[in-house]
């Protein structure tokens, strides 16, 4: 098993120049012991993009992110992968958010769920950080629960485990294969979101493929 994506490909400054549109918000933790372990779903996500769109490459640093730019489905998007820890995740996306001039609705999160079944994946308008760390980071620096999110189901720990124990265990080999589908939908979500808008891409992707 090799869950770590690997990043391809050089930037591409046609595609980084002119306005950002949106931002695309991966949550996880840095520090290589995190890379391929649960609480890291979000930027496993952004990983896929990099991955399967050679003009991202992680190579811009702001405001305590690493950030790709680049253009998916024609849209100009920065990818945003927060460098502080987890629960530090909106003083990193806030300054961000505004040195782009991105309001909260034009900021996508994608992130891991403890209250989804493992592999499954949710579009939300908006809504609390229901016990996730980092969401709630997000919503304290922003200032609104107002913002787009892609949840990415871990399901619950196993037996009297604790949870924050369980987020940061590393995927095991059937569920990394279950996961790895489910990012490439998250991908294909994210696309759906920047061209047909929230509505029409959570009525497509909100159900259990």
């Amino acid at each position: 098993m090799s869950p770590s994506f690997p990043l391809f490909g050089r930037p591409n400054p046609a595609q980084q120049s002119g306005p950002v549109e949106w931002l695309i918000v991966g949550l996880g933790n840095p520090g290589s012991k995190y890379l391929d372990t649960r609480h890291n779903a979000g930027w496993h996500v952004l990983d896929t993009i990099a991955r399967d769109n050679p003009g991202f490459h992680f190579d811009e640093s702001r405001s305590k992110a690493t950030i790709a730019r680049g253009a998916l489905a024609g849209v100009k998007v920065a990818l945003v992968k927060p460098q502080t820890y987890m629960n530090l995740s909106g003083e990193a996306v806030g300054p961000v958010a505004r040195f782009y001039k991105i309001p909260p609705e034009r900021i996508l999160v994608a992130f891991d769920d403890l209250d989804l079944p493992p592999a499954v994946l949710k579009i939300r308008k908006q809504g609390g950080p229901g016990g996730h760390n980092g969401m709630r980071s997000l919503i304290q620096h922003l200032g609104t629960q107002e913002f787009p999110r892609i949840r990415l189901g871990i399901g619950r720990p196993p037996g009297q485990m604790p949870a924050e124990a369980y987020v940061l265990q590393k995927f095991k080999p059937d569920e990394w294969a279950a996961m790895v589908s489910t990012y490439e939908r998250a991908v294909e979500a994210i696309k759906s979101i920047l061209v047909d808008g929230l509505d029409i891409a959570m009525n497509k992707f909100n159900v259990t493929p």
